[in-house]
């Protein structure tokens, strides 16, 4: 029996942590090739001019350089995950390339399979066309981009699958078993559907997302002269923030399209459980409701750090710099998963980067940014019910947060024993875990640390956490 890897601890003394099944390589090569390219886009007026090639001479911020981002991102990610970290031999891909099966012992498994995915895009299609919201503003984007993109797919899978299908220790998947219930010639297992049209909702409903947002965020960061912005700290730190979400955008689109399991980072289930959803879902539109005016929005007559702090630079230096930095773990955290983002879904478990130090620290610094850039207790009516009103109620957001941390902590622990090992070492030694755990046993009177990592069979425990992003997707 082989024993798994470790990783050192940040706390001395402590145990080894459990090894992380994405290297943090992975993510700094895919930030390094986005990098390179957005330097490219940037220069290309002096490109052109240098290359004499056709064409206007100014910088690449349209729609299809954000797209072709994701190349320069994604490939040196997939190049290392299988020439250095050899990500395909893995026994967890469920691959056997020592003994392919003969492409005619595959072909009528293969050609269920291509029934069920193709009947799972024409459903993920369907809903595309009847909600009203995916040909509005931005969203007209992905859906231009994704017609293009569907001959391609659909074609695509047809040598893929077979391929696939030669060396999968076992080929009959989710989509096999939705093809077969949709054929119906052969047995099919139902949670194997419903296993399957989870993970493909995750992706249909993300991926119409991520592409809408992609161009807008690339653009500002090629656009933007940094030249301009030493002396300005508003300015410079507007501008590194929108460099740092998109940097999260990009590697998080990436993630979502690669689930790929050559590649090791397959949907191994998406959460199971109605709270999960409902959590997740209302933090995006349409079905957001923290957005201007809805039932959890906290800005009414509030004005933003940048107006309280008007007029002493050395604050508005200090607060920009703390909320640059929340910013950046934010995106690390997206980094650090490497080919493996994906909101909903367990494809493993990463254990390092900022998950050495919290199981969540994409919603912790998501949330501190929050309550620093509205300050939702300084309203410009002096009214002291607004403030009260936006104070509660981002309260309640970062309550949301904690919530989603909490159903997708459920879901890991009830699935993978690794995330277990790693849920409880946190408890014990992660450095802002470890206390915040301990504060929120004090604030509910339970023992310190009770619950840590206890799972009853068949079903996940107690769980002790707080409100940042999991580590497994």
């Amino acid at each position: 029996m082989t024993q798994t890897p470790v990783s050192k601890a940040p706390v001395f003394g402590a145990p080894p942590r459990p090894a992380s099944d994405v290297s943090a390589a992975v993510g700094l090569a895919g930030l390094a090739g986005l990098m390179v390219w957005v330097a490219i886009c940037r220069a290309w007026p002096e490109i052109g001019a240098a290359l004499n090639l056709p064409g206007p001479r100014e910088r690449l911020a349209g729609s299809s350089a954000a797209v072709l981002a994701l190349v320069f991102s994604g490939t040196p990610m997939v190049l290392w995950s299988l020439l250095v970290d050899k990500v395909h031999l893995r026994p967890s891909t469920g691959i056997d390339w020592s003994a392919p099966r003969p492409l005619r012992a595959v072909t009528d498994g293969a050609m269920t399979k291509l029934a069920g995915l193709w009947a799972t895009w024409g459903l993920i299609a369907f809903v595309y066309c009847l909600a009203r919201w995916y040909w509005r503003g931005p969203y007209v984007f992905a859906m231009d981009l994704l017609e293009q993109a569907a001959p391609l797919l659909f074609l695509g899978a047809i040598p893929y699958v077979l391929w696939l299908d030669r060396v999968l220790v076992e080929p009959r998947d989710g989509a096999w078993h939705f093809g077969a219930m949709l054929i119906g010639r052969e047995a099919y297992d139902r949670e194997q559907v419903w296993h399957h049209l989870r993970a493909w909702s995750v992706k249909g409903f993300f991926c119409a997302f991520m592409i809408s947002i992609l161009p807008g965020g690339f653009g500002a960061v090629v656009e933007a002269d940094w030249s301009r912005l030493g002396a300005d700290p508003v300015a410079w730190s507007n501008a590194a923030i929108s460099a740092m979400f998109m940097i999260d955008v990009q590697i998080a689109m990436v993630g979502y399209l690669l689930t790929m399991k050559p590649l090791d980072a397959q949907i191994r289930t998406a959460n199971p459980f109605l709270a999960g959803w409902v959590a997740a879902l209302i933090c995006y539109p349409p079905f957001v409701l923290m957005g201007g005016g809805g039932v959890l929005d906290y800005h009414q007559n509030t004005a933003e750090w940048t107006y309280w702090l008007a007029g002493h630079p050395a604050l508005l230096w200090l607060w920009g710099g703390i909320m640059v930095v929340l910013t950046g773990i934010y995106a690390w955290a997206t980094v650090a998963f490497g080919l493996r983002f994906s909101n909903l879904t367990w494809r493993g478990v990463v254990t390092n980067g900022p998950y050495a130090w919290t199981r969540h620290p994409a919603y912790l610094s998501k949330n501190l940014f929050w309550w620093l850039a509205t300050l939702p207790f300084l309203v410009t009516t002096h009214s002291l019910v607004d403030a009260v009103r936006n104070t509660v109620i981002l309260g309640i957001v970062s309550g949301v947060y904690f919530w989603r941390a909490k159903t997708e902590e459920r879901h890991l622990l009830a699935a993978d024993p690794k995330y277990r090992a790693y849920h409880a070492w946190m408890g014990e030694n992660g450095p802002v875990t470890r206390r915040l755990a301990a504060l929120e046993n004090a604030l509910v009177g339970r023992r310190r640390g009770a619950g840590e990592g206890v799972v009853r069979e068949g079903g996940a425990g107690e769980e002790s956490g707080q409100g940042d992003r999991h580590p497994a997707q």
